[in-house]
């Protein structure tokens, strides 16, 4: 997925330009992955501190090296089945993102009430760049219930967030030190850190302390409150997107059809339907059940119904909490 997402973004941006925000443990991988990419693009961060300090972290390297670029941000579980589409869409963002200011989100139209993605309730019509229509955003909602999923899917007025931002590096550090100021400065410091050999200390030293907040709490959302035209704005992406971040997800585009049992390996099933199997090295035997999620790692066995994978992550705080990290 990786590679798919530089692919689809090589065509704009070419592989010098892009960057990667990823984990200490993770970052070989991924610098095997981007090739092409300047290792030095792979940023690797020392906890997880959420997206604010992901984004930021990218932000202050980018003012290092470009001083005031344009920064498109965007998550690798994405599957995307129309990429000259998603191109297009994004080159339009980015001519909107040109305005001093302006923050740019993509919004995917939703097709059923999910209570595992935000929404991004939309407004009138606010520019056309590039021809593409772009509307003013009202609000954002994190993860509704699903009776309030149901309305705003019925309303026709609320897209997906599907994570995907795009501004100029000083407009987005503007918002960061006016909404998360304490991680602005703290960012702002490690800055002058970069490309000396005080900077992996400095980044040990500081992003522990940093506010443990999503982009969309800590900037979106109050951002929205500010009056101006297209402030805040967003365009609507029908691109063949699937969130890849749920094992639901996986299920949905590896199905061949709606009901079949996916499997990683050998299997058989009787009177069993709508499951997904991951257990490469074992033999899966599924008797009379249904929509389950099944994965066998070496150390642990994860067991849900498909409609819960996105509580996944209440499992993962859980391990955290009883300091079980080993697991994780």
């Amino acid at each position: 997925m990786l590679r798919e997402t530089a692919d689809r973004l090589d065509p704009i941006f070419g592989r010098r330009n892009l960057w990667a925000v990823t984990n200490a443990e993770q970052v070989r991988g991924v610098r095997r992955e981007f090739l092409g990419v300047p290792a030095a693009h792979i940023l690797a961060e020392p906890v997880g501190r959420n997206t604010a300090a992901a984004i930021g972290l990218a932000a202050i390297h980018l003012a290092h090296e470009h001083s005031d670029a344009l920064m498109a941000v965007v998550p690798a579980d994405s599957h995307i089945t129309d990429p000259p589409r998603y191109r297009a869409l994004v080159r339009a963002a980015l001519e909107l993102a040109r305005s001093v200011g302006s923050l740019v989100v993509l919004g995917i139209p939703p097709t059923r009430p999910e209570t595992g993605y935000g929404y991004i309730e939309r407004g009138a019509v606010c520019a056309r760049p590039r021809g593409v229509q772009a509307y003013e955003v009202k609000q954002f909602t994190e993860k509704p219930g699903l009776a309030r999923a149901r309305r705003y899917v019925a309303s026709g007025k609320y897209l997906w967030n599907a994570g995907m931002f795009f501004w100029r590096v000083s407009s987005f550090l503007e918002n960061l030190k006016r909404y998360l100021p304490a991680t602005h400065s703290a960012l702002v410091k490690l800055e002058k850190t970069i490309g000396t050999q005080k900077y992996s200390a400095a980044l040990r030293g500081i992003y522990s302390r940093l506010e443990n907040i999503s982009v969309d709490f800590a900037v979106m959302e109050p951002a929205t409150r500010v009056t101006g035209a297209c402030h805040v704005s967003v365009i609507p992406a029908q691109v063949g997107w699937t969130d890849l971040g749920s094992w639901a997800s996986v299920y949905e585009l590896a199905a061949a059809k709606p009901g079949a049992n996916v499997s990683a390996g050998p299997f058989v099933a009787f009177n069993a339907e709508g499951n997904y199997f991951w257990s490469p090295k074992k033999f899966i035997a599924a008797i009379g059940v249904h929509n389950l999620v099944v994965v066998e790692t070496d150390d642990a066995i994860l067991l849900c119904s498909r409609d819960r994978s996105q509580d996944v992550g209440k499992i993962v705080k859980w391990l955290g909490a009883n300091r079980k990290n080993k697991l994780l």
